[in-house]
């Protein structure tokens, strides 16, 4: 049976690999060797799963969306993940990565952030495990995501305002690695997504498996099996992405649906398409598809979504558009806040801007009346409210 999956030398398929600093060299040879035994030990998981479930308030719920399921002809079902403590998925994996840290006996903390829920989750985790913490995030994301920057320096994180390239979530990611870079040593880098030099994409793929191990769970429970028939969820660097996949990957009878961010649209520079136009590259520690010019230099990306403003996406999910395990759609800022209006009128839930990519994937589709559908709502949509509000008037509320 064909996998998926990662391979011994952290590639899937042509995607992947450790492409890092020979100052960093060490530091993330040595993680890649630390990772896997200390978050397979009984220690680890009896000490992680406590968190997720009396901390994060794990299991996120499963909700069968009736309203949703009507219009568009199927079962739908939303994972809840906005319902979790700081209101995405992100708190699964910083909170695993604080754990392998502080085991690791590292004693300061950085991470990128673009939405700011990433920051906000890693800010929560050094609070709660009284460790310091720097974020570093684009200043446009600080001017657009300004009460997740609140909730960080509320929660003790020092948050640093990006001000090169196109001051977004790249820029962040640049800034976070040079830091890095002066401190090997005493620095523990939380990667917010399946992206970086291998073992991150593994590593944060696998933090956030909880994801798809309660969709199994809840499934059985709900339908009287274990599996959807699609899968379906936004995708930037991949992480909310990865954990709904993660235990259907190489199940050929569930069908997974991707959503990355077509900014004004493909035909137009302004966009994050990356693995719609973009070409191989290294970015970042990886090798994935990247916006970038014939001469390999980066094309700044655009996306109304702060989360999804990336010009590479991770390479599990390169791996998996490049095979065609995965069927990936290019979703415009117009297509993205029409569903988040959407869901809000009918089932009464803001979605993050993020998670609304894979919402405007239902009409997209073709489903049959029997379908169970499963849609990863990665985050909620109070820190976007302004961008809502910017284009309510916008909205063609007849089509809802």
């Amino acid at each position: 049976m064909q996998t998926y999956n990662i391979d011994e030398k952290g590639y899937y398929g042509n995607y992947g690999g450790a492409y890092v600093p020979e100052i960093l060299y060490s530091t993330v040879e040595n993680l890649r060797e630390q990772y896997l035994p200390i978050i397979e030990s009984e220690e680890f998981r009896r000490e992680y799963h406590h968190l997720l479930r009396d901390y994060v308030g794990r299991p996120s719920p499963l909700y069968l969306a009736h309203r949703l399921s009507a219009k568009y002809g199927c079962k739908i079902y939303l994972k809840r993940e906005d319902l979790n403590h700081t209101g995405a998925h992100k708190i699964n994996n910083a909170l695993g990565q604080i754990l392998l840290a502080k085991k690791m006996g590292k004693t300061r903390i950085i991470a990128e952030t673009g939405a700011g829920q990433h920051g906000v989750a890693t800010a929560t985790a050094c609070a709660l495990m009284n460790l310091p913490c720097r974020v570093y995030m684009g200043a446009t994301d600080v001017e657009r995501q300004h009460v997740n920057v609140e909730r960080m320096r509320m929660l003790g994180a020092e948050v640093f305002p990006v001000q090169s390239g196109n001051r977004t979530l790249k820029d962040a990611t640049n800034e976070a690695i040079r830091d890095w870079c002066c401190h090997p040593a005493d620095t523990f880098y939380i990667i917010g997504s399946t992206v970086g030099p291998h073992p991150y994409p593994d590593m944060v793929a696998r933090l956030q498996s909880v994801i798809s191990e309660e969709i199994k769970l809840q499934l059985q429970q709900k339908e009287g099996r274990d599996y959807p028939d699609w899968l379906i969820a936004c995708v930037g660097g991949g992480s909310n992405a990865a954990g709904t996949i993660y235990h259907y990957i190489d199940d050929e009878r569930v069908r997974i649906a991707l959503a990355e961010a077509g900014g004004l649209g493909l035909e137009t520079s302004t966009t994050a398409a990356s693995l719609q136009i973009g070409t191989v590259g290294i970015l970042h520690g990886s090798r994935i598809k990247v916006m970038q010019t014939d001469d390999g230099q980066i094309v700044e990306p655009y996306s109304i979504s702060a989360g999804l403003d990336y010009p590479g996406t991770g390479p599990i999910h390169c791996h998996l558009h490049e095979t065609g395990r995965a069927k990936v759609l290019a979703i415009n800022d117009d297509q993205a806040l029409q569903a988040a209006f959407e869901l809000t009128r009918l089932e009464g839930i803001i979605p993050a801007l993020e998670s609304s990519h894979a919402l405007a994937m239902l009409p997209k589709l073709q489903f049959k009346s029997d379908d169970v559908v499963v849609l990863t709502v990665s985050g909620r949509g109070d820190k976007d409210l302004s961008t809502y509000l910017q284009h309510k008037d916008d909205i063609n509320y007849n089509a809802i």
